[in-house]
Protein backbone atom coordinates (compact mmCIF):
# COMPACT_ATOMS: atom_id res chain seq x y z
CA UNK A 1 0.00 0.00 0.00
CA UNK A 2 1.55 3.39 -1.08
CA UNK A 3 1.93 6.35 1.12
CA UNK A 4 -0.66 8.16 -1.00
CA UNK A 5 -3.78 5.25 0.03
CA UNK A 6 -3.07 5.63 3.39
CA UNK A 7 -3.25 9.19 2.99
CA UNK A 8 -6.90 8.59 1.37
CA UNK A 9 -7.56 6.35 4.41
CA UNK A 10 -6.93 8.68 7.22
CA UNK A 11 -8.74 12.29 5.79
CA UNK A 12 -11.86 9.51 4.84
CA UNK A 13 -11.45 8.34 8.48
CA UNK A 14 -10.89 11.72 9.65
CA UNK A 15 -13.93 13.14 7.88
CA UNK A 16 -16.10 10.57 9.30
CA UNK A 17 -15.74 10.58 12.64
CA UNK A 18 -15.92 14.35 12.39
CA UNK A 19 -19.18 13.96 10.84
CA UNK A 20 -20.47 11.89 13.46
CA UNK A 21 -18.50 13.65 16.46
CA UNK A 22 -19.68 17.59 15.56
CA UNK A 23 -23.45 17.06 16.34
CA UNK A 24 -22.75 15.71 19.69
CA UNK A 25 -20.16 18.48 20.48
CA UNK A 26 -22.45 21.56 19.84
CA UNK A 27 -25.70 20.16 20.30
CA UNK A 28 -25.46 19.92 24.26
CA UNK A 29 -28.83 20.69 25.51
CA UNK A 30 -31.83 19.49 24.27
CA UNK A 31 -33.44 21.11 20.93
CA UNK A 32 -36.27 22.56 21.51
CA UNK A 33 -37.02 24.60 18.19
CA UNK A 34 -40.13 23.60 16.18
CA UNK A 35 -38.35 24.19 13.23
CA UNK A 36 -34.97 22.13 13.87
CA UNK A 37 -36.68 19.28 15.47
CA UNK A 38 -38.81 19.13 11.77
CA UNK A 39 -35.70 19.60 10.02
CA UNK A 40 -34.15 17.04 11.56
CA UNK A 41 -36.82 14.67 11.59
CA UNK A 42 -37.68 14.81 7.64
CA UNK A 43 -33.49 15.09 6.79
CA UNK A 44 -33.23 11.19 6.59
CA UNK A 45 -36.39 10.93 4.38
CA UNK A 46 -34.60 13.69 2.10
CA UNK A 47 -31.57 12.06 1.57
CA UNK A 48 -33.41 8.47 0.82
CA UNK A 49 -35.27 10.03 -1.45
CA UNK A 50 -32.62 12.26 -3.01
CA UNK A 51 -30.62 9.09 -3.50
CA UNK A 52 -32.82 6.53 -4.84
CA UNK A 53 -35.19 8.59 -7.15
CA UNK A 54 -32.38 9.16 -9.69
CA UNK A 55 -30.97 5.66 -9.51
CA UNK A 56 -34.57 4.54 -10.19
CA UNK A 57 -34.34 6.26 -13.68
CA UNK A 58 -31.10 4.44 -14.52
CA UNK A 59 -32.01 1.09 -13.32
CA UNK A 60 -33.15 -0.14 -16.76
CA UNK A 61 -31.75 1.15 -19.26
CA UNK A 62 -35.24 1.99 -20.51
CA UNK A 63 -37.31 5.25 -18.55
CA UNK A 64 -40.64 4.15 -19.73
CA UNK A 65 -40.37 0.79 -18.08
CA UNK A 66 -38.24 2.41 -14.66
CA UNK A 67 -41.25 4.78 -14.59
CA UNK A 68 -43.88 2.44 -14.77
CA UNK A 69 -42.36 0.72 -12.17
CA UNK A 70 -42.14 3.76 -9.79
CA UNK A 71 -45.39 4.80 -10.63
CA UNK A 72 -46.90 0.90 -9.34
CA UNK A 73 -44.54 1.33 -6.15
CA UNK A 74 -45.86 5.20 -4.84
CA UNK A 75 -49.12 3.83 -5.81
CA UNK A 76 -49.06 0.64 -3.81
CA UNK A 77 -47.09 2.75 -1.14
CA UNK A 78 -49.61 5.47 -0.70
CA UNK A 79 -52.27 2.61 0.05
CA UNK A 80 -50.50 0.70 2.79
CA UNK A 81 -48.97 -2.10 1.59
CA UNK A 82 -46.02 -4.32 2.53
CA UNK A 83 -42.42 -3.23 1.40
CA UNK A 84 -41.94 -6.27 0.03
CA UNK A 85 -45.43 -6.46 -1.76
CA UNK A 86 -44.11 -3.32 -2.97
CA UNK A 87 -41.14 -3.89 -4.07
CA UNK A 88 -42.31 -7.27 -5.93
CA UNK A 89 -44.71 -5.45 -7.73
CA UNK A 90 -42.33 -2.59 -8.79
CA UNK A 91 -40.04 -4.88 -10.02
CA UNK A 92 -42.66 -7.10 -12.20
CA UNK A 93 -44.44 -3.96 -13.77
CA UNK A 94 -40.89 -2.58 -14.50
CA UNK A 95 -39.96 -6.28 -16.50
CA UNK A 96 -43.60 -6.51 -18.09
CA UNK A 97 -43.39 -2.68 -19.41
CA UNK A 98 -39.68 -3.52 -20.37
CA UNK A 99 -40.98 -6.69 -22.43
CA UNK A 100 -43.03 -4.62 -24.94
CA UNK A 101 -40.42 -3.18 -27.87
CA UNK A 102 -41.00 0.49 -28.37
Amino acid sequence: MTLENLLYILVMALTTYLVRMIPFTVFRKKITSRFAKSFFYYIPYAVLAAMTIPAIFYSTGNVISAVAGLVVAVALAFFGKPLIVVAIAACLASFAVGLIPF
